[in-house]
């Protein structure tokens, strides 16, 4: 990885115009999808961790400005998530260092496994909750009444997280917020994540850098494929389906989770195949016993109706 025009940098690029995509899609998955796909191409995980870092800090820059000009941000809650997380976000970098040589290595190929299969079953649970507030029939507003200290441990939290494994700006911190905030309107829900993610991944990436530093032939590719996937991302989040494309991640996240923590290629295989195959129909009754119907991809678990004050 020390030239930028090889093949294992144009595969980086490529992969990472796709998960681009889907952050900018889902205001999530960035870290969650990049950073093992790094560890796959063979990138040490601590150099995977720190140069996903650096690219996602100008990647999700360009996915906040869309929503910025789209007036989605609540700019409060925002600032409440960044002030709780950018001290722990910077100090991710210095507790792998202080772990050190092999054993941060195995520190943190299993505390990304494990991350991920939180991800997984925090992005299950943010659906779910979605599917009851639109089985309730609640209304979504774009103003809400801001609790500061459960936003502040929320960015505590995540930082932290993020700044060890960089899993999580976009999928723990989300769902977080919605407990906290389920009348929050979905597009003010991506649009806040995506504006505190930026400064949040900003100081990780510092303390990864000042640690670890980066390899030029990892970061470039990463930001010329990502930036412009997350910014065609951005761009079709309003008019794309993405039930589908959700219950996708959270296999994915889950069958990389386990194959990170060393789960058996044929176990993974068999409990892929499971999810696949029994995924759907268990999704199906969970939608039924909501009080929606079962396979109704226009009623999915995100897509919550928006008064016209949130489309502008």
């Amino acid at each position: 990885m020390h030239d930028l025009f090889t093949t294992d940098a144009l595969s980086v690029l490529v992969v990472s115009f796709g998960v681009g995509i889907v952050v900018g899609l889902t205001g999530m998955g960035g870290g969650a999808l990049m950073t093992p796909a790094l560890i796959f191409l063979g990138i040490n995980p601590t150099a995977a961790v720190a140069n996903d870092l650096v690219a996602a800090s100008v990647n999700k820059s360009v996915g906040a400005a869309v929503h910025w000009r789209q007036g989605s941000p609540n700019l409060r809650l925002a600032l409440y998530l960044i002030i709780g997380s950018v001290p722990f976000a910077l100090a991710g970098g210095f507790i792998v260092k202080y772990i050190g040589g092999d054993d941060a290595e195995t520190f943190l190929t299993n505390a990304i496994g494990v991350a991920l299969l939180f991800a997984a079953a925090s992005y299950t649970l943010r659906m779910y909750l979605q599917l009851r507030i639109i089985a309730s029939g609640r209304t979504t507003t774009p103003h809400i009444e801001v609790r500061p200290l459960p936003t502040l441990l929320v960015g505590a939290v995540g930082g932290l997280l993020v700044g060890i494994t960089s899993v999580g700006s976009g999928s723990l911190i989300m769902v977080a917020l919605l407990l906290l905030y389920p009348t929050l309107s979905a597009v003010k829900l991506v649009g806040t994540d995506l504006v505190q993610a930026v400064p949040l991944v900003l100081a990780a990436a510092i303390g990864h850098v000042l640690t670890s530093g980066v390899d030029v032939g990892v970061l470039v590719p990463l930001i010329i494929g990502g930036t412009p996937g997350t910014f065609f991302g951005a761009r079709a989040a309003a008019w794309v389906g993405q039930s589908v494309i959700r219950r996708g991640i959270v296999i994915v996240l889950s069958l990389t989770g386990l194959k990170m923590l060393g789960v058996s290629p044929t176990w993974v295989g068999i409990i892929g195949a499971g999810m696949l195959l029994l995924g759907p129909l268990v999704w199906g009754l969970i939608r039924q016993t909501a009080g929606v119907p079962a396979f109704d991809p226009n009623s999915g678990a995100w897509q919550i109706s928006r008064s016209g004050s949130d489309r502008h």
